[in-house]
């Protein structure tokens, strides 16, 4: 690639490091936000769980929004926002300003990361140059979330509004590049007159130059009500999981979400059936393997956050680990930005994507299971292959099932995909951790485990049991996939992505699920069977 190829490479790769390192810097600064703003412990959980809602609320638009408006002008308009209500969160003096900051945050990561990865996909010539950017944005993305849990605790120690100005120099000189490097498209293109990333532009310009932003024109109009009925499903049904957490605690209005949510589900599906430019195809989940790929997301990622959040509690809860010593002990649960774009390829070439899936499964089940007998004083050496293989498993996994989530998807239908898998995943991460609360609260109360240290190691060990059945459920979803032979890409179809491009769709997921994990930590310390969290 010549230098404008790297250099436009370099500016989407910084998008997707400047997600990672946003909510990973903010998981670690909350409980001094907390502190310095004297927020209730509600209010501190909300601040997390906006963001949760504005991602998952917006994810299947915002991929939609992609492929119909344009991804230049999606990339630059909510990478803008996501400048704006970043340094809006870093002004902040009252806990509604930082919760409607998050919020509008995570719908803007809802709409600027499946516009990333799609102009990835069409401004490089597919082969060794696509594949080269993939890699590379792989990489940075898995590595964005690792390194922003370190770099949290660090500028947490010099003033917590550190965490959120910090992100915004970084996205302003991102949008600066950006609005340079990012060509706009002098011709809107109908349907089927595509260009293909041939590479015509040679070594020095990606390839697909001229029309990386806009893929065709919509001329019959927007799906505005099913855009609507879409968004407001969507937020309510993740309010409604989000609200698992806290059992039978308020149940009348969980219920009430979830009813909410579903009758507007009714709703959309109507619309999109009798109009004639839906905003979602209802045709694409007719495609078994699309579907399966998406639930087993699903429950992997869910097992994964709800694993990662009884671990969390467990260290900073029993052990008096600092929020600084626990993000760098999960440093380790990073080491898929290695794995996958280097490992996992070539287990996918040589085995196809169906039987890495199922190897990432079975290592998951291995992981936490190997975890289930955690004692008082384990030390980090007897932690450590739960964390290394559990790691593994996620690098095995996530990439093969986001290439069976896209496999024959025409391109048109790209942003779609990646959005139907992200909401999948968004909501995976939430029901996982919502699910290991209610059982940790149903095993805690009564038994005075915030008093008894012993009560709360049981009730640690049976909210494990949680993760343990989410993947050994997976792992038997995921085994009819070795019934059928991955079918090639039809003709104007793209090829499957690699797996290392799968790992940059990931990045997104695991922010997400780290913001849900401090959220049930932070609301953790509100229930009088647990020890208060500072």
């Amino acid at each position: 690639m010549g230098t404008r190829a790297w250099a436009l490479l370099l500016v989407l790769c910084g998008t997707i490091f400047l997600e990672g390192i946003d909510v990973a810097m903010l998981a670690v600064a909350i409980p001094s936000i907390r502190s310095d703003l004297d927020l209730p412990t509600d209010t501190a959980a909300w601040v997390m769980s906006a963001y949760v809602l504005g991602y998952a609320g917006f994810t299947l638009l915002g991929g939609r929004a992609a492929d119909l408006l344009g991804r230049r002008r999606m990339f630059l308009t909510w990478l803008t926002v996501f400048l704006a209500f970043s340094g809006l969160g870093g002004f902040a003096t009252e806990g509604w300003t930082l919760i409607v900051a998050r919020f509008v945050t995570g719908v803007s990561a809802a709409f600027m990361t499946p516009a990333a990865l799609s102009l990835i996909t069409t401004s490089y010539e597919e082969g060794e140059q696509r594949n080269k950017a993939l890699l590379v944005f792989a990489g940075t993305a898995a590595g964005g979330f690792s390194l922003g849990l370190v770099i949290g605790g660090l500028l947490t120690q010099l003033g917590w509004r550190w965490v959120f100005f910090a992100p915004v120099l970084l996205a302003g000189a991102l949008l600066v590049a950006a609005i340079r490097l990012i060509p706009a498209q002098p011709r809107a293109e109908e349907p089927g007159n595509e260009e293909p990333g041939n590479g015509e532009s040679g070594n020095d310009e990606p390839a697909n130059e001229k029309s990386p932003g806009r893929p065709r024109r919509r001329t019959e109009g927007f799906d505005i009500l099913g855009a609507a009925t879409a968004a407001a499903a969507m937020l309510l049904a993740a309010y409604a999981v989000i609200r698992l957490e806290h059992g039978l605690d308020g149940w009348q209005l969980t219920a009430g979400a979830a009813a909410a949510a579903t009758t507007l589900l009714v709703v959309f599906v109507a619309v999109e059936r009798r109009t004639p430019t839906p905003l979602v195809r209802l045709g694409i989940l007719r495609t078994g393997s699309v579907v399966r790929a998406d639930l087993g997301a699903l429950l992997f990622v869910g097992a994964f956050f709800g694993f990662q959040f009884v671990l969390t509690l467990y260290l900073q809860e029993l052990r008096g680990w600092s929020s600084l010593q626990t993000a760098i002990a999960l440093v380790v649960l990073g080491c898929d930005a290695i794995l996958a774009p280097t490992l996992t390829p070539r287990l996918v070439t040589r085995f196809g994507h169906a039987k890495v899936i199922l190897g990432g499964f079975v290592l998951a089940v291995v992981a936490y299971g190997l975890f289930l007998p955690v004692g008082m004083d384990w030390s980090y050496a007897a932690m450590f292959p739960t964390l290394i293989i559990a790691g593994t498993a996620f690098a095995l996994a996530y990439g093969p099932l986001t290439i069976a989530a896209t496999d024959g998807v025409a391109e048109s239908e790209q942003g779609l995909a990646s959005g139907l898998l992200h909401t999948f995943t968004q909501f995976g991460s939430a029901i996982g951790i919502s699910a290991v609360t209610a059982v940790y609260g149903l095993v805690s109360s009564g038994a005075s485990a915030g008093s008894d240290p012993d009560a709360t190691l049981s009730a640690f060990r049976a909210a494990l049991i949680v993760p343990v059945a989410m993947v050994t459920l997976g792992a038997l979803l995921s085994s009819f996939g070795l019934r059928s032979r991955t079918k090639p890409p039809t003709a104007g179809a793209p090829a499957a992505p690699t797996a290392a491009a799968a790992t940059a769709t990931a990045t997104a997921t695991v922010a997400v699920a780290a913001a849900t994990t401090t959220a049930a930590v932070t609301d953790a310390s509100a229930n009088p069977t647990r020890k208060a969290l500072s």
